[in-house]
């Protein structure tokens, strides 16, 4: 990229050089018309991500947050994105709001607001740190609040079944803030008023596509409008994420006076289930096309903030 291209640019940096910072680098340098990756930050000095970095011309440390803050790069980088874990992330936040530097975190750390972009990617704009949930919920969260939009959803429930193969130490690591964070944004972003997550790690070779289940306990709606407002949304994900589909009809499904899911939902009228199956396909930059559950956050990660990119063009424009 020549210096009349990148002028302009917000620069931003990335720490962690797993698969889910490699892809979000790449990604920048290949996608973002708005953005410059100038470093990144990793703690294994033999990782692939750095040396593909250094490759690719983007400085690196492996000296983690510590080294990022010391190189000259870092000097006018506007936005970080943080793809380690929920417990770093805690301390790069601490070393780094004082520098006053916008996070946009990829862990289920939760600090700040939970923003899945095209449910509300334009409410955080002046956040200093914001929180990209999990990726079952960048997959999930869209529908929940695809569907409280027509009718209120007493109970959202969804489902995340990934590739083993696609969940390395970090994802590991965060098994039990994936459901607590997952949960937590389905009521605060999809507008449930219960959220429950739950996710599977498959274990098949050769690894399957990310599949997602969305169930959600309403009363008594018009089934069309709330397919069309599914649909919808749907469309709108696939704008950053092509790979992202439905895998078949949604389904409507009475609640019985009998069934046990009439306690989920007490005081609704003429209960129904409203399940919803997705796929999720990766755009295979640097993960192969099966892990959509590593795509769909580094796509939702450039999205959020080329949004906020944008959106300090303008402020700065109208000054």
């Amino acid at each position: 990229m020549s210096s009349a291209q990148s002028r302009g640019r917000t620069k931003v940096a990335v720490i962690g050089s797993g698969n889910i910072g490699t892809d979000l680098m790449i990604k920048v340098l290949r996608l973002s018309e708005s953005l410059e990756i100038v470093a990144m930050a990793g703690i294994d000095a033999a990782s692939d991500g750095l040396a593909r970095a250094r490759r690719l011309r983007v400085a690196t440390t492996y000296e983690g947050v510590e080294g990022l803050v010391k190189m000259d790069e870092f000097t006018d980088v506007e936005i970080v994105f943080d793809a380690t874990s929920a417990g770093a992330h805690r301390h790069h936040e601490e070393a780094l709001r004082p520098l006053g530097r916008t996070l946009v975190d990829l862990t289920p750390a939760a600090i700040g607001p939970y923003v899945v972009p095209p449910v509300n990617g334009d409410a955080h704009l002046d956040a200093a740190n914001v929180n990209m949930v999990t990726c079952g919920g960048q997959a999930t969260i869209p529908m929940v609040a695809a569907i409280s939009a027509v009718t209120p959803v007493h109970y959202g429930e969804i489902v995340a079944s990934i590739a083993s193969r696609s969940a390395g130490p970090g994802t590991r690591a965060n098994i039990d803030e994936f459901t607590e964070t997952t949960s937590s944004a389905i009521e605060q972003v999809g507008g449930a008023a219960r959220g429950k997550a739950i996710i599977v790690l498959n274990p098949a070779d050769p690894p399957l596509i990310m599949r997602d289940t969305v169930h959600c306990l309403v009363s008594a709606c018009d089934e069309e409008a709330v397919t069309a407002s599914i649909e919808a949304m749907v469309g709108r994900v696939q704008a950053y994420v092509p790979g992202y589909r439905l895998k078949q009809k949604v389904q409507y499904d009475s609640v019985q006076a009998d069934d046990p899911l009439r306690t989920l939902a007490p005081g609704a009228d003429k209960p129904l289930k409203v399940s919803v199956f997705l796929e999720v396909e990766g755009a295979a930059h640097y993960l192969p096309a099966y892990a959509g559950n590593l795509d769909i956050m580094t796509s939702a990660a450039l999205r959020t903030a080329e949004r906020m990119a944008a959106h300090r063009a303008t402020e700065v424009a109208s000054r």
